[in-house]
């Protein structure tokens, strides 16, 4: 299974009072990796996009510090009509370890089409693993 990558430098703005990165910060960026991967997923179908429908379960596991990077690795799991389930990997890096497991989360992402000026509807993608 293909695997999408993207990485973030975590910056003071992005972090919570006790110096670590804001939680909600990292479920922003998972979101993103979730969305990169199911829109390679759905390239060749008449789905437009996919967005959010849930997220099934996250687990913060290591805490990340302004100044470590993160690199997502999301890779499609399940498929169904319209649905795409997501494993997004969020990996610290720091100057004295290569790749650690910071956090691990599933989404569920939907299948959707455009069809009128900020309008879409559920659509079935046609397309399984």
């Amino acid at each position: 299974m293909d695997i999408t990558r993207y990485s973030e430098l975590v910056m003071p703005q992005d972090a919570n009072v006790v110096g670590t990165l804001f939680g909600g910060q990292m479920v922003s960026w998972m979101d993103i990796a979730a969305a990169k991967a199911a829109f390679r997923f759905l390239k060749g179908t008449e789905a437009d996009v996919a967005v959010t429908r849930a997220i099934d379960s996250i687990e913060f596991s290591q805490p990340v510090y302004v100044g470590n990077w993160v690199s997502f690795e999301a890779k499609i799991i399940d498929t169904g009509n319209s649905s795409i389930i997501i494993q997004v990997d969020a990996y610290k890096e720091n100057h004295e370890d290569e790749k650690i497991l910071a956090c691990t989360a599933l989404f569920t992402m939907v299948s959707v089409q455009k069809i009128a000026e900020g309008s879409y509807r559920k659509i079935n993608h046609n397309k399984s693993l």
